[in-house]
Order: structure tokens, then C-alpha cells, then sequence
């Protein structure tokens, strides 16, 4: 009840976006100081950027946390995902585009399925690319939705400076009520830290180029320190009579104890389970018993590409049934 009046509060404190244009706001007559001053950016150009762009309420919404956290379910989530026409979209997507797959799982180490997977949760491989200009997103989240404010105002400047390496318009890309981009939906930081130009035509294009976005999700993975061969997740169980997981579950996602210290809280650790650290998940489905893992170094970096333990399995399960169904008897 606390949790929930606490969101409620949240969103009561959240400002109505107004209905003018961001130029005449202070804050972001100092923002475009601060470009001017800190990049080059012309600051007549920017301010007339501002000028012809509003708020977007959409966004708000968008992003506004669920009224009751509780609600969250595990199987409802991996379901919007896991199913058969995205997995059918999966495998054809891997065929298609194998050569560039393999080079990139050679020159990083991250499986092809990993990267199959993530391109077909993140945009059922280009069909949900985002319907939002990305500067107006960003300006909205970095200007009228103080939660997280600072962070939408660092990507806001790094779109800014992307523009300017690519010679675009800020405000000429597509993408989500977050301002991702592209294939991999990558957000503007992003692609200036980890897009590569993967097939080598000049230019880097996540939106157009399936064999930029693949690439490119491989170096990011690759960045964050995947494990060539590692284990990403293994089933877990708590042993009848065993401590309470609360004090693991508090220490989040990061792998920190190998499974003879697991078993000591009183998760049953499987006679395979590889001998590295790893982190008690917890995936909860309302009404359902609540399924438990382990999660390795691998499934961590999988949770910098998006901080959800949901969609980190779901990206691992995924991938799982795509190499399963590469690896079955064609007469199945």
C-alpha cells in the first residue's frame, strides 16, 4: 500500500506539459547555452529547433510506472514475446541474414541467436520501430519528467552531437516515447559508444542496415563483458525447510556467490550448475508460484542492453528455442 501511494504521489508531482513551445522556457535557454558553450552548437539554430517543438503527453504516458507493481506477471511478459509467428520472424530473420551473424559471433564472441533475439523483442525485426520524433521525446523526458530528468538530458545532448556527426537534423530521426533508434533501439549514447558501420558502406544505419544493427548489438554485449562460452542461466530451487532468499534477492542482479554459498541460503544449486558466481533471479507471476534462477556474468551484460531480469530471460529464452529449433532434425 505504501509502494503504491508512493507511485500515486509520483505521478501527482509529475507537471502537466505545456502547451508552448520549449524556447521560451529558462532551463532550456541554459541548456542551449550549455551546448553552445560545451560543443559548438549553434545556439540560433538550436534555440529555432525548440522553437517548432512541444511536449509530447504520449511520452508521459508511456513512460509512467504501472499503478500497482504488483501486477507485473512473468509468463504474461515472456508470452507477448515468445511465440510462434516472432519466433517463425527469428529464424527467418537468422537465415537471411547468416553471413553477417556469423562474422559478428566470430569477432565477439556473442552467440547469433543472442543478437536474433534481441533485435526480434526490440522491434519484431524492423516492424516496431517507434513512432515518436526522438528530439521531442527526449525533450520531454529531459524537460517535463523529472524523475529522470539528467538522463534524458544527457541523451538529448548526445543526440544533439550525433545529428551533428551525421550531418542530419536533430529532429529528423524516428523511435520510441524514449528516443531508441533503429533495429536494436538503441538510444543516441549508445549508438555513439557501441554502433558499428558492420557492412561497410561508410556510414552506420541501424534503421536500414540489418547487418549494422547486428553488429552492432554484438559489440555492445561484447563492451559490457560477455564471457565467450559462458552460462547465461540455470533453473534454481529453495529447499523445503532452507533460509529465506530476501538478503540474496537484495543484492540484485550483479553475480556475486558461487553455489556453495547459494546452497547456504538454501537454494538447491543442479549437479551441472558451472562453479562461477552468479545472482538469485526471481521471475513472479501473480497467482503462480514464483519461478527462481541463476544468473550469470552473461545474464547480467544482457541487463545493461535493458535493466529488467524480464527481458534478460526472455532474451535468453528466446534465443534458447531459436538455436533449438536450428539444431532439430529437418524432418521435425
Amino acid at each position: 500500500m505504501i509502494r503504491l501511494l508512493s507511485i500515486l504521489f509520483l505521478l501527482l508531482t509529475i507537471p502537466a506539459p505545456a502547451s508552448a513551445s520549449y524556447a521560451e522556457r529558462a532551463e532550456v535557454q541554459a541548456f542551449v547555452a550549455e551546448m553552445a558553450a560545451r560543443h559548438g552548437l549553434d545556439a540560433v539554430r538550436l534555440t529555432a529547433l525548440f522553437e517548432r517543438t512541444q511536449p509530447l503527453p504520449g511520452v508521459l504516458k508511456a513512460i509512467a510506472p504501472p499503478a500497482d507493481p504488483k501486477a507485473r506477471s512473468w509468463q504474461a511478459y515472456r508470452a507477448r514475446f515468445i511465440e510462434p509467428r516472432r519466433l517463425a520472424a527469428g529464424r527467418a530473420f537468422r537465415q537471411r541474414h547468416a553471413a553477417a551473424l556469423a562474422k559478428a559471433q566470430a569477432l565477439t564472441c556473442v552467440p547469433a541467436e543472442v543478437v536474433v533475439a534481441i533485435i526480434g523483442i526490440e522491434t519484431y525485426y524492423g516492424k516496431h520501430l517507434g513512432r515518436f520524433d526522438a528530439f521531442a521525446a527526449l525533450a520531454t523526458l529531459a524537460f517535463d519528467y523529472p524523475p529522470r530528468a539528467e538522463l534524458f538530458r544527457r541523451e538529448l545532448e548526445a543526440l544533439l552531437l550525433l545529428a551533428q556527426a551525421e550531418g542530419r537534423t536533430p529532429d529528423g530521426y524516428r523511435g520510441s516515447y524514449a528516443g531508441a533508434i533503429g533495429l536494436p533501439q538503441f538510444l543516441p549514447s549508445s549508438i555513439r559508444s557501441y554502433a558499428v558501420d558492420f557492412d561497410r558502406n561508410g556510414r552506420i544505419d541501424l534503421t536500414g542496415s540489418p547487418a549494422d544493427a547486428i553488429g552492432s548489438v554484438a559489440n555492445f554485449l561484447a563492451e559490457h563483458g560477455w564471457e565467450c562460452g559462458g552460462p547465461v542461466a540455470i533453473p534454481a530451487k529453495l529447499g523445503a525447510g532452507g533460509a529465506a532468499p530476501e538478503s540474496l534477492l537484495a543484492e540484485g542482479i550483479l553475480p556475486l556467490r558461487r553455489p556453495e554459498e547459494m546452497a547456504a541460503f538454501g537454494v538447491e544449486i543442479p549437479a551441472a550448475a558451472p562453479d562461477a558466481p552468479a545472482a538469485l533471479i526471481d521471475l513472479a507471476t501473480p497467482d503462480a508460484a514464483t519461478e527462481y534462477w541463476l544468473g550469470y556474468r552473461n545474464f547480467y551484460v544482457i541487463t545493461r542492453y535493458n535493466r529488467s531480469s524480464f527481458y534478460a530471460m526472455t532474451v535468453f529464452q528466446f534465443a534458447r528455442e531459436l538455436e533449438s529449433a536450428r539444431r532439430a532434425p529437418a524432418s521435425q
